[in-house]
């Protein structure tokens, strides 16, 4: 039986979190690497999987350190493969940054710090995670991303540095699937949006939403692993919803 491992980044977040609890009783994944700025996820260790937190405060150097350690954690594990990695990461707004909702709010500062924790740093995880994933075993990497981002369906405007960072954000992942292809033909990408869920990013604006459409962090990430699990790596990137349907580009 082949021993695998996955990779959550962003391990701290509610649905990162939800995704090393479930992938812990998962009989598929012999170990999780648990990838956050503080060591908060689950420790607890059980038959089927146990947890491994790594910190990192995701500069490049951060990012370059956490890929040289997990390949080494997996070879003195003799784990064969890494077969699942997601990239949870992602700003909406914090104690300075808010989604703009007319052009006069908008300064660089803040177009730059979304852009850079939501576009930026995503590939600079994929550079990094290149030669830790190529390998003859399938592995299927998804990138949170959000429906907000598709260019085709922004119908009401606003919310400028969110809309944008998370557009080019998958230009990046497309671009970055074709090189994948050629230099890692095992590994298939995802670009996710979860739907609104309870947690403190959507925590401001959940008064809209309807309350079958507020889901929990334990539900997205069952339905994301059931995603991974049925994708065939076919070279190109997908942008799909937690019911996997297609999102417009």
């Amino acid at each position: 039986m082949t021993e695998s491992a996955a990779i959550v980044i962003g391990a701290g977040s509610s649905i990162g979190a939800a995704l090393c609890e479930q992938w812990q009783q998962d009989d598929a994944i012999s170990q999780v690497f648990a990838v956050s700025r503080e060591q908060t996820a689950g420790n607890q260790q059980n038959q089927h999987a146990s947890i491994q937190n790594i910190r990192c405060d995701y500069s490049e150097a951060s990012i370059i350190e956490v890929c040289q350690m997990i390949k080494m954690l997996k070879d003195q594990r003799q784990l064969d493969a890494i077969s699942r990695v997601c990239i949870c990461n992602g700003i909406l707004h914090n104690e300075s940054v808010w989604p703009e909702k007319r052009l006069e709010e908008l300064n660089t500062s803040n177009l730059l710090e979304v852009f850079t924790i939501n576009s930026v740093t995503p590939l600079l995880w994929l550079k990094s995670l290149l030669e830790l994933v190529r390998a003859k075993d399938d592995c299927v990497i998804t990138v949170f991303n959000a429906r907000i981002g598709s260019i085709g369906d922004n119908r009401s405007g606003g919310w400028y540095s969110y809309r944008a960072s998370k557009a080019a954000l998958n230009m990046l992942l497309k671009t970055a699937a074709i090189e994948y292809a050629r230099r890692a033909k095992n590994v298939k990408l995802i670009s996710f949006h979860p739907g609104t869920t309870n947690t403190a990013l959507s925590k401001p604006f959940q008064g809209s939403v309807k309350k079958e459409n507020l889901f929990t962090p334990d539900f997205v990430a069952e339905h994301l692993i059931k995603i991974m699990n049925k994708q065939n790596v076919d070279g190109e990137l997908s942008f799909v919803d937690w019911e996997n349907k297609t999102i417009a580009w």
